[in-house]
């Protein structure tokens, strides 16, 4: 099956699961075309095909409550409880059980293209071994959440860069175009229920943001409240693609339970409420993107960080940290890098072929 076979077949079965927004998936579909690590953020359905071909000797390793679709830009920040601001994955429509050396590989591979395409500066075999120092020092400690407070300056440089700057991020928001078509219930009622408080005027607007997600509706509330806006949006979710690609795969959604069980300080406004995740958006509390990376020194660094985190989150498997370290320690030191470099390679080709019929696109509509 090539890949836009795959893709439709993919979208056929995404389309019985939840609403698909056209538009914005002839959008994912164009910017899937633009760059060969769009294409990668875009495909995780592809990814596990190519998992299987290219990494059958990665299997018969410990699975574990992954992320399944991690990638360098998979990352963000949040207010916790206590109102501190915290970093770490910002992203989990595919959790799911997999093999814990999906999660490393994918990121590692995450980082070669964007290498590439000149947005970071990291040899692959140093970007694989930070990510793997951070993994395994995480792995071996029991893992620790990344509190922006007293420690990790560097990271707080980058989440407060400026180009998360208030006045623009909200500039942005009131930008966002009103939603025409009609709003399902539980989406209103799943915001109006995280607005700080009941009977607030809002008005309701479409956001499009993602890649992998382009498609499925988000819907933003935008408030005036005591003298500041505020914002919450509510994005449709649907089982992970590993049900698509192995329905003998767990259905349920599993966004919540790979948050509760992770070494996290949650996100109070982080909600699974049905088939919608709802969250507040802020310009502290969102995804950053490789554009505000560029402000920082040190990638290495941040890609140990990324690492550790991703031990955070696979300590959710707690029962499985042993097996994980035992397994780690017995691989040769450049299996990370040799798994990254291969599923580039067919990423890239899968690209390529994405791209050219993209340039005939009445092609690719006729057959998606």
């Amino acid at each position: 099956m090539n890949v836009i076979k795959a893709t439709r077949k993919y979208e056929e079965w995404l389309g019985q699961q939840l609403a698909i927004v056209e538009q914005d998936l002839q959008l994912k579909h164009e910017r899937m075309a633009a760059s060969s690590f769009s294409f990668f953020r875009g495909t995780f359905y592809r990814w596990l095909q190519l998992w299987e071909e290219v990494c059958a000797h990665l299997h018969g390793v410990p699975s574990i409550l992954a992320v399944g679709d991690l990638h360098v830009e998979n990352f963000g920040t949040w207010r916790d409880s206590d109102g501190r601001l915290v970093w770490g994955v910002n992203d989990f429509d595919e959790a799911c059980p997999y093999p814990y050396t999906m999660d490393l590989v994918r990121l590692a591979t995450s980082a070669l293209l964007a290498s590439r395409e000149k947005r970071l500066t990291m040899e692959t075999k140093d970007s694989a071994d930070a990510i793997l120092v951070g993994y395994v020092k995480a792995m071996e400690q029991g893992g620790r959440p990344f509190v922006l407070e007293e420690e990790h300056s560097w990271l707080r440089a980058i989440a407060e860069s400026k180009l998360r700057d208030p006045v623009v991020f909200w500039r942005k928001m009131n930008r966002l175009p009103a939603v025409s078509e009609e709003v399902p219930e539980s989406a209103r009622e799943a915001l109006e229920h995280l607005l700080p408080q009941p009977g607030i005027k809002y008005r309701l607007a479409h956001r499009v943001a993602g890649m992998g997600s382009l498609g499925r509706v988000r819907i933003v509330a935008i408030a005036q409240w005591k003298g500041a806006q505020v914002a919450r949006e509510a994005k449709a979710l649907a089982p992970s693609a590993l049900h698509w690609f192995d329905p003998r795969a767990p259905r349920e959604i599993l966004y919540g339970a790979i948050l509760g069980r992770a070494v996290r300080c949650l996100d109070p406004y982080v909600q699974l409420r049905g088939h919608w995740i709802v969250r507040r958006l802020s310009p502290h509390c969102s995804r950053i993107e490789l554009d505000a990376l560029g402000t920082a020194r040190g990638e290495l660094r941040l890609l140990e960080a990324m690492g550790f985190e991703t031990a955070n989150i696979h300590m959710g498997t707690e029962e499985k940290r042993r097996d994980i370290l035992k397994d780690l320690h017995k691989r040769k030191a450049n299996w990370l890098t040799k798994a990254a470099e291969a599923m580039a390679q067919k990423v890239e080709k899968d690209w390529r072929v994405w791209k050219e019929r993209w340039q005939s696109r009445a092609a690719v509509e006729q057959e998606l």
